[in-house]
């Protein structure tokens, strides 16, 4: 009897203390659950931070490129503005015909009266001749050059920086006509009609040729060294990159231009 009652006492030790750590172990999953849940849930956050911070820093970036282009096109557009403005490409310009009785045409074409020649070339038909041309009738001035082969074809060449034409005259063939630089000559005399917005005469020897200069205009004694001009304003056509005409605008003509002007890259 006092065996089976120690043998009892025993098993109800042992189930108590495997009960006991049964509810231990149960404690210890319970609790480690949650702090596994919380790592886990850690995780997909820091996961997830990472993640906004590199798209933050792509969207930054695109935003950096997009503003840089944008900037780099103002300031390639300005630069074309103030280009244009140089130029003196505009719908309508100041126009000018001169050069000495003998001498051969000079044309230049001004943004302004007081602006520097957008235009200006040297023509191989005698002053005397247009006029004798003019005075008969109407004159078409058609001015001719060729497009340049792709491999020796300079990018950016405006039609009015071309250096040689050939020049014709009421479908008559002139010679060729050359683009010239506005020397200390040349804008003496375009200083000395620059109050002159329409109208042609002839400037005195000590007004339009004295002093040295180059292009062509020629100074010398007595009446053949007059300057004789004619100046009007004119509006300018673009058809095209390679063709651009200029019809000179007078009042008097009853609609149709006593001069026009036609630059063609052909």
């Amino acid at each position: 009897m006092a065996l089976e009652s120690s043998s009892r006492r025993h098993f109800h030790w042992t189930r108590k203390v495997s009960n006991e750590d049964e509810d231990d172990s149960t404690f210890k999953s319970s609790a480690s659950a949650p702090e596994e849940k919380e790592e886990e849930n850690a995780k997909p956050i820091s996961q997830d931070s990472q993640h906004q911070q590199q798209v933050g820093a792509q969207l930054s970036r695109r935003k950096l490129q997009q503003l840089a282009v944008s900037r780099f096109r103002s300031v390639l557009t300005a630069l074309g503005r103030s280009r244009n403005q140089q130029l003196g490409l505009r719908s309508r310009v100041v126009g000018t015909l001169f050069g000495s009785r003998r001498g051969h045409v000079h044309f230049a074409f001004q943004r302004d009266p007081n602006s520097h020649p957008a235009f200006l070339i040297e023509l191989a038909t005698p002053i005397s001749g247009l006029v004798k041309e003019m005075a008969s009738g109407l004159v078409r001035i058609a001015l001719e050059c060729d497009k340049e082969k792709e491999e020796n074809k300079k990018p950016g060449r405006r039609l009015l920086e071309e250096p040689i034409w050939r020049t014709f005259c009421n479908g008559k063939k002139c010679g060729f006509a050359s683009r010239r630089e506005c020397g200390p000559k040349e804008w003496k005399i375009l200083k000395a009609v620059e109050p002159i917005s329409m109208g042609a005469g002839v400037l005195p020897v000590n007004e339009g040729t004295e002093g040295g200069g180059s292009g062509g205009v020629e100074g010398k004694e007595g009446s053949d060294g007059e300057i004789m001009y004619m100046r009007a304003k004119f509006e300018r056509i673009v058809g095209s990159r390679d063709s651009e005409a200029f019809y000179m605008m007078n009042p008097d003509s009853n609609g149709a231009p006593e001069l026009s002007v036609y630059l063609l890259r052909v």
